[in-house]
């Protein structure tokens, strides 16, 4: 089985977010980059296929130069080789954009199963597994917390309001991985010696093609401070008062 990976390099979601002076992206240079972590769900989940079903893992990224270490961190996961598609403006890159490349590069290969996070936590949209599916014209399933797989045929089950469903599908196929489907594992110090030793293939782009322009990015609004208005029971009709008059909730 041939399995193809999705991963994005994304800001660590514990680091602290600060603007670029031209005030349309975020800065970088003091910020730690990481694999995003609905991808680290899609690496476990292929390497775990490949353990019971045989096969090869390949790691697909768009990115800048950089984004070479969160390949190596696949790499050292498991996975068996690793593509980067460069590109230094990916940042500025649309979702229609981002997946048109992707999906250019693996119409290049053979697989079975293409999976990746449910979203990037950069950006949050949700959309490019999804529209590599409809690049590829094949079937997908979204944000997945079970899978099996028997034969040809997914079996797939998705968190839904008020319950699940299971879905299933044909390889090959499409899935996206969300939180709950498994618990990656950390790389070891022998996959990451040997991660150091394997060739990333390198993809050049000779147009963006970007679609969508950021025009500017700024920082959420200070919280108004709070208000103490008294304790106990007596506190009870201003509170009120301040509810209905200033806040007009009631």
């Amino acid at each position: 089985m041939n399995i193809i990976v999705l991963v994005k390099q994304v800001p660590d979601t514990e680091a602290k977010i600060r603007i670029s002076d031209d005030g349309k992206h975020i800065d970088e240079s003091s910020i730690k980059l990481v694999v995003n972590p609905y991808d680290e769900y899609a690496i476990e989940a292929a390497l775990q296929l490949k353990e019971t079903h045989g096969g090869e893992i390949t790691l697909v990224s768009l990115g800048p130069a950089g984004a070479v270490t969160a390949l190596r961190t696949g790499l050292a996961m498991g996975a068996d080789k690793a593509v980067l598609i460069k590109a230094d403006d990916s940042r500025f890159m649309d979702s229609q954009t981002v997946a048109n490349h992707l999906s250019k590069v693996i119409k290049e290969r053979e697989f079975d199963l293409i999976l990746g996070g449910k979203k990037a936590v950069d950006t949050d949209a949700q959309q490019v597994g999804s529209l590599i599916a409809m690049d590829l014209n094949l079937p997908i399933i979204t944000a997945i917390v079970e899978l099996d797989l028997n034969g040809n045929q997914v079996s797939a089950v998705r968190e839904v309001e008020g319950g699940a469903e299971t879905v299933t599908c044909q390889l090959p196929a499409v899935l996206t991985c969300e939180k709950g489907l498994n618990e990656p594992r950390y790389p070891n110090l022998r996959g990451i010696m040997m991660a150091k030793k394997k060739t990333i293939e390198e993809k050049e782009i000779s147009d963006g093609g970007i679609a969508v322009e950021i025009v500017s990015m700024e920082y959420p609004p200070q919280k108004a401070e709070g208000q103490i208005v008294g304790e106990g029971p007596d506190a009870v009709p201003e509170l009120v008062r301040l509810l209905r008059e200033e806040a007009k909730v009631i």
